[in-house]
């Protein structure tokens, strides 16, 4: 299936239904006054998350969403009946923007996440609703509201506890394959990966993590070359980064360290969070290194020149070489995060209280 990570619906409310203008009239009753019931509302759409669609194309075929409309109210103060609510499964993940106004509406992050998107109508009311002791027979009744009208900008952004930041080529679908499940296109040449990938990693029965694999970064990716601009979004809710570098590229490639600035260089341009995520550095293919080389002074010549100051790993994604001892050690870093997260959380809620 292809995937698509962005679409536009339209969302179309139901009215309210009428209110009814009517008058109880049977042989015996000669003034039985009003008895115009109220009309029923109009039906809402909302956006539900679902694990059943991982993309958003099927909105590519079925952009248009409307909700029943209300139905007019009846004599014998009959009210009418109310429009049927619609629900659109949306994959978790996805951000809704009213496209006319900018509004950011909500996201929906989690399994069976709900949104309202566009308000039903509210119901006209009957003439029934207008007596009083001056008005014995009212000659009047409201009429349904309108239904709320949005187009939508829906973006899809994985989900993912790490994502894979380098260049093409650099190895990162090798790496997804080597530590987990998915099989994402591997080759010796670079843009193999034309879409993002989803890895669940296991490191024991307990213990397991979601990785991101996505398509290579390249210079100008910040302003929209190659695939960078589409994707580069998908690694905004990850809490960490592990950047791959080959090294040892091919003679026609970027050294190296060009490579590695050239993508320190875009994903500051994209956005400071982005940047200022935990970043891992992943000297891969180390595999590929001459056997009179010395891998250790080969790699830490390459840290020392990018001034690199972080976690370094030396790798072979292709023959999984080191990867189990990277896998365990982001796993410990994830954990760790996670009970500072709940601390902190813990700590504001005992302030809240005891304010």
């Amino acid at each position: 299936m292809k995937f698509v990570d962005e679409a536009e619906i339209r969302v179309e409310a139901g009215d309210g239904g009428n209110g009814c203008i009517g008058f109880r009239r049977e042989k015996y009753i000669p003034k039985g006054g009003p008895d115009g019931g109220d009309g029923g509302d109009g039906g809402s759409v909302y956006l539900v998350a679902t694990d059943n669609v991982n993309t958003l194309v099927d909105f590519r075929f079925h952009s248009v969403h409307r909700a029943q409309r209300g139905q007019n109210g009846m004599g014998r103060q009959c009210t009418g009946r109310k429009g049927e609510d619609i629900y659109v499964t949306v994959p978790p993940g996805t951000v809704v923007t009213d496209k006319n106004t900018n509004e950011k509406l909500g996201e929906l992050m989690r399994v069976e996440a709900k949104l309202l998107v566009a308000q039903g109508g509210f119901h006209g009311l009957g003439n029934t609703r207008f007596k009083s002791s001056i008005n014995r027979a009212p000659q009047r009744a409201s009429l349904g509201s309108k239904g709320e009208h949005r187009v939508l900008q829906l973006e899809l952004t994985l989900i993912a506890d790490v994502g894979l930041l380098g260049m093409p080529n650099a190895g990162k679908s090798s790496l997804i394959r080597a530590v987990s499940s998915a099989k994402p296109r591997v080759a010796d040449y670079p843009f193999t990966t034309l879409v993002p990938n989803l890895g669940v990693v296991s490191v024991d029965d307990k213990r397991s993590f979601v990785i991101a694999d996505i398509p290579g970064v390249i210079e100008g990716a910040a302003e929209g070359a190659g695939l960078g601009l589409q994707f580069l979004k998908h690694l905004a809710r990850t809490k960490l980064l592990m950047h791959l570098v080959d090294i040892k590229p091919y003679e026609s490639m970027d050294s190296p360290v060009e490579s590695a600035r050239k993508i320190i260089a875009e994903v500051e341009k994209w956005s400071d969070d982005l940047a200022n995520k935990p970043r891992w550095l992943i000297l891969n293919k180390v595999d590929r290194l001459q056997e009179d080389e010395d891998q250790q002074a080969y790699c830490q010549a390459i840290v020392d020149e990018l001034g690199w100051d972080g976690p370094v790993y030396q790798i072979s994604a292709l023959k999984a070489e080191g990867t189990r001892t990277l896998m365990f050690d982001i796993m410990t870093f994830l954990e760790a995060q996670q009970l500072q997260e709940k601390e902190l959380a813990k700590s504001l809620e005992q302030n809240n209280e005891s304010e």
